[in-house]
């Protein structure tokens, strides 16, 4: 535990101005721009959802689907007793710095031009005794993954802590029992793309067949071809499946639908998991 006297540790963001709006004002109004543009929900409470993680001109419009699901649940009144956004494990893959297993930051808050997100110290201390579980701040410096999802999150109007989770090399038993040490006590987003740099049709093919996997559950046959985030998706179906939960696909598309040529696409899909 942390000293109170100690200053506290803070991740700056790494992206904003780049992914996503570095101003304030800016970023909340696209924010909320892209989640108004959703229409309809999910009829459960989502405990997890699956969002898309490029830059919000390319894929916001898809993750808006993911966030919007949560919303709906965080302003249903009564609100579902299934469902509570006090903890948020946000978990996606390592894109710049090898991490051998899963890596969990040593710091007190995560920052975006909307504010702090609290890293919830408790949940974190919850996986430390896991042998592929490491403590290490580099592989969360420079990474999107992660940070494109919080003012998501913020934006929703919720007190939340956040439990950021990378995956490096690891397996989908392993992502699942993470998964499990929290599943009684947190919401989740896995963050993660689907295909990379194929035309337009090809992808497009790809990602519906990647779809046809996520809810069918099948999570033996996804692969990086299939999704960069496919190891935390694979542990989330292996849990969903555990706890008999079911998937609702919300929207799926890539980059050429949006602002990229459509020679070399990425794919986007957002789902809800109730």
């Amino acid at each position: 535990m942390r000293s109170s006297c100690a200053a506290e540790k803070i991740r700056p963001p790494a992206v904003a101005g780049t992914f996503y709006p570095a101003q304030r004002d800016r970023l909340q109004a696209e924010v909320e721009r892209l989640l108004a543009t959703v229409a309809g929900g999910v009829e459960a409470a989502p405990k997890a959802v699956i969002a898309p993680h490029a830059g919000y001109i390319y894929s916001g419009a898809i993750a808006a689907h993911a966030f919007a699901a949560l919303r709906a649940a965080l302003l249903a009144s009564p609100r579902p007793a299934s469902w509570d956004i006090a903890r948020v494990v946000v978990i996606g893959p390592a894109h710049y710095v090898a991490v051998d297993g899963i890596a969990l930051p040593d710091i007190d808050a995560f920052e975006t031009p909307l504010g702090r997100a609290p890293v919830d110290r408790d949940a974190l201390a919850m996986l430390h005794d896991l042998p592929f579980v490491i403590t290490a701040d580099p592989p969360h410096a420079p990474e999107h993954a992660l940070e494109v999802e919080l003012p998501f999150l913020q934006v929703l109007g919720a007190p939340f802590s956040l439990v950021p989770l990378l995956v490096g090399e690891a397996t989908p038993a392993q992502v699942g029992q993470v998964l499990e040490r929290l599943w009684n006590a947190a919401t989740f987003v896995i963050s993660s793309d689907l295909s990379h740099y194929l035309d337009y049709e090809a992808a497009r093919r790809r990602d519906a067949a990647t779809a046809a996997i996520i809810e069918g559950g099948d999570w033996k046959r996804l692969s990086g071809n299939d999704a960069c985030g496919y190891l935390a998706v694979a542990g989330l179906l292996m849990q969903v499946a555990r706890h008999g939960l079911t998937a609702k696909r919300l929207a799926l598309g890539n980059s050429g639908d949006t602002a990229g040529s459509r020679d070399r696409v990425v794919g986007y899909g957002a789902w809800a998991f109730a």
